[in-house]
């Protein structure tokens, strides 16, 4: 097994919740369930961090 760096990790999880948290609105939203107010900071979450995520330096 590959051992990553923290920062790997860190990267891998703020990718999966902003993917995690668009999918949630689009389902949420699906069923009737989700208030306009919670949509957009769900949404906000996920763009927050997919902005952390491209702040990472590439080597």
């Amino acid at each position: 097994m590959e051992k990553k760096s923290i920062r790997e990790i860190i990267s891998v999880i703020f990718k999966a919740v902003t993917l995690a948290m668009g999918v949630a609105v689009v389902v949420l939203s699906c069923l009737g369930s989700l208030e306009p107010q919670t949509a957009v900071t769900l949404l906000g979450i996920g763009l927050a961090c997919a902005g952390a995520a491209m702040l990472e330096k590439t080597k």
